[in-house]
């Protein structure tokens, strides 16, 4: 293996299982709304290992540490801004000694979020301030033993940019996905196409791009297909994250509507649309991650669905997810087979 765990295994694989939920999975165990997951690194290791742990049995071949919020911003919300470096390097390296036991390579992703301020010009966050808080971040996962640092659940390019270029500081791989929930952009306006063009700038260019979260795999998949549709996304390695279905309110508690059955016939799907990683976001469970596994297992790359197809499976897409296509839904997208080494080679 080289120094690039996350190149190797997709060169091996072609197509890699991520993990499921961490904050529904860590609400189950005891986790109270408003509490900060990140303090558990500390103050409940057990539950956090428990809880990687149950994504590697069920057939994960990458894991995100708890550490989502764990930028100063989000941390001093708690009081804990000055733990960035302790509560960061705890989470990742609880995934290690998880990791070490596998039994096979388990890839350790460095989770990094949204820091909940507003960027410039609509806000206040500056863009040196915005680097210097997700560098410092990263560079604690990197302490920790995080093979991959991972930027999740973005709606901005100018977060999405700032949090790239902080993370690149440390050398490591970095993966950016962005939330698409409104008529298939993202919060702040940003489609799937640009995106893509994002994450290729040359002064802040991640390893890997897609998707996490949102509205529905059907949305999910239906960016997919945008982003290998998109110039320069032919070329991309792509990410597919989706929530567990639709959140609905049930006694007193939100659920996600989606079965093991739905999420497995969502990763095929996504994989056939061009996605390169495959996992799923908020509602996912370690039981949808091993139907998903079986069902990636058992799935030879085909063409990719129409969107027809998508929605018969996996529900409604938006207009603005449909409109951004812009070619033929009813012919094949992504890249050929014989394209995968090209377009692991783009970004390393």
């Amino acid at each position: 293996m080289t120094a690039n765990l996350l190149q190797d295994l997709l060169a091996e694989r072609g197509v890699l299982l991520a993990d499921g939920a961490t904050g529904t999975n860590l609400f189950a165990m005891g986790l109270e709304t408003g509490d900060a997951p990140e303090l558990w690194n500390v103050d409940h290791p057990d539950r956090i290992a428990a809880n990687y742990q149950s994504f590697v049995d069920a057939g994960s071949d990458l894991i995100l540490t708890n550490t989502f919020g764990g930028t100063h911003y989000r941390l001093k919300l708690h009081d804990a801004a000055d733990r960035v470096h302790e509560l960061n390097v705890a989470g990742v390296k609880i995934g290690c000694e998880v990791a070490a036991k596998a039994g096979r390579p388990v890839i350790i992703a460095g989770s990094i979020g949204p820091t909940g301020e507003i960027p410039e010009p609509m806000g206040s966050l500056s863009h040196a301030d915005a680097v210097a808080a997700f560098a410092e971040q990263a560079q604690a996962l990197k302490d920790g033993g995080a093979d991959v640092l991972w930027v999740e659940t973005m709606s901005s390019t100018q977060e999405s940019e700032a949090a790239i270029e902080g993370a690149n500081q440390t050398g490591l791989p970095v993966i950016c996905s962005y939330s698409f929930d409104t008529n298939g952009r993202s919060m702040m306006g940003v489609t799937p196409a640009d995106m893509v063009q994002s994450c290729a700038h040359e002064d802040h260019t991640s390893y890997a791009c897609g998707s996490n979260c949102g509205v529905g795999a059907s949305e999910l998949v239906m960016a997919i297909r945008n982003m290998r549709n998109a110039p320069g996304g032919d070329k991309a390695i792509l990410v597919a994250k989706a929530n567990c279905g639709i959140p609905e309110y049930v006694n007193g508690a939100i659920h996600y509507n989606g079965t093991p059955e739905i999420m497995a016939r969502y990763a095929t799907m996504a994989m056939d649309s061009g996605a390169d990683i495959i996992g799923g976001c908020c509602g996912t469970s370690p039981e949808h991650v091993a139907a998903m596994r079986k069902a990636l297992d058992g799935h030879t790359k085909g063409e990719a669905p129409t969107v027809e197809e998508i929605e018969a499976a996996l529900g409604e897409i938006s207009k603005g997810g449909k409109a951004q296509f812009g070619g033929d839904l009813t012919v094949a997208g992504g890249a050929a087979e014989g394209a995968a080494i090209n377009r692991r080679s783009r970004r390393r």
